[in-house]
């Protein structure tokens, strides 16, 4: 795994840990904090991270995990992993940062 963004295993543990009380995240596992979760990390969330400035590495690897997460823990170090869902949505739905986004020909 070395090199790797490691996704699935950090989307099971995001899944486990975090309680949204909309049923994403189920947060069955109580005695881990969601503070200590890092962000999962795709092509999309990727993209929307670059373009928001929140990612500089070009690469989705553990080192982007490791910067993503660290300036998500910015807004919310209680659970920076929040945010995944609205970053990987934003990229998958194609509703920022082209020509064709929903945010451009939206208004």
């Amino acid at each position: 795994m070395k090199n790797a963004s490691a996704k699935r295993i950090l989307m099971f543990l995001r899944w486990m840990v975090r309680d949204d009380n909309r049923g994403v995240d189920f947060g069955l596992w109580k005695k881990m904090s969601p503070s200590n979760l890092m962000c999962p990390l795709d092509v999309h969330s990727g993209n929307v991270a670059r373009k928001l400035g929140l990612l500089s590495r070009k690469q989705n690897d553990w080192k982007a995990v490791e910067e993503l997460t660290a300036r998500l823990r910015e807004f919310d170090p209680n659970d920076p992993v929040k945010y995944d869902f609205a970053l990987f949505g934003s990229g998958a739905m194609d509703r920022f940062g082209n020509g064709n986004s929903y945010l451009v020909n939206s208004f």
